[in-house]
């Protein structure tokens, strides 16, 4: 009766293990992609907004250095990351003496280290759309006397929506799994700095490949959710559009 009471521990085992698994990663993994990708997002609209009406000569010199950081090594941006808001760094020394608080070795260093690395593949998606936008539009919207902040964002905003959707979810994506900025301004310090990313890293440092599975695993699950979630939304903004194409026909 003893033993019946007890119920069977197999059962019981998985769940006591996720019970006893630091979040902590996860939480913070997801805390500071949607930062991220909420900078990135308001920040690659309006740049790219800007660099599509620049001359060529600069928009070519911008371009090179608006995508450097999508080319370069992520440790090679996190060294001139960590030599810019570090301690003794140009700008760090100065928010360190001014507000007495250091911009590395915390959990919002990684902000600005996913910030930098996500920054050109939403600047480039969202370029692109512009680029494919049809002009035509915005001089039919000027000759009915529309300002143009209203033909920004009630016209051009909505044709260039699915280019604007990509950026954002590879944004997401790339910052949830970035590790080699990060790691160089973070750290990894368990239950302060700790990503999913260097979480796995560490553990597989330790020799720990099952509690690093079971992290690559939730890693798994999430992007799947996102990019599931993200073919759904294209669906639905698809079906008006043919429907209405069909009524028109019709």
């Amino acid at each position: 009766m003893g033993a019946r009471r007890g119920g069977p521990p197999a059962l019981y085992a998985p769940r006591a293990r996720l019970a006893l698994m630091d979040w902590f990663p996860l939480f913070n993994s997801l805390r500071v992609a949607g930062i991220s990708t909420a900078i990135t997002f308001f920040a690659g609209i309006f740049i790219a907004h800007c660099v599509t009406f620049a001359p060529r000569s600069v928009k070519g010199a911008l371009d090179c250095a608006l995508t450097l950081p999508m080319v370069l090594p992520p440790t090679v941006v996190g060294f001139f990351l960590l030599k810019t808001i570090g301690p003794f760094g140009p700008i760090g020394s100065v928010v360190l003496e001014a507000f007495g608080f250091k911009m590395t070795m915390t959990w919002y260093s990684a902000i600005f280290a996913t910030t930098i690395v996500t920054f050109p593949l939403m600047y480039r998606t969202v370029r692109g759309a512009y680029e494919a936008f049809d002009e035509t539009l915005v001089y039919s919207g000027q000759t009915l006397g529309l300002s143009d902040a209203f033909i920004f964002w009630r016209v051009k905003m909505p044709n260039c929506k699915q280019g604007i959707l990509a950026g954002t979810v590879l944004a997401f994506a790339r910052a949830l799994g970035e590790y080699g900025a990060t790691t160089m301004v973070t750290g990894y310090i368990p239950g302060r700095t700790a990503t999913i990313s260097t979480t796995v890293y560490q553990l597989w440092r330790e020799g720990n490949d099952a509690s690093a599975y079971k992290w690559v695993g939730v890693n798994l699950v999430i992007s799947f959710a996102v990019l599931v979630s993200v073919n759904m939304l294209e669906s639905s903004y698809k079906r008006p559009r043919r429907s209405a194409a069909a009524g028109v026909d019709g």
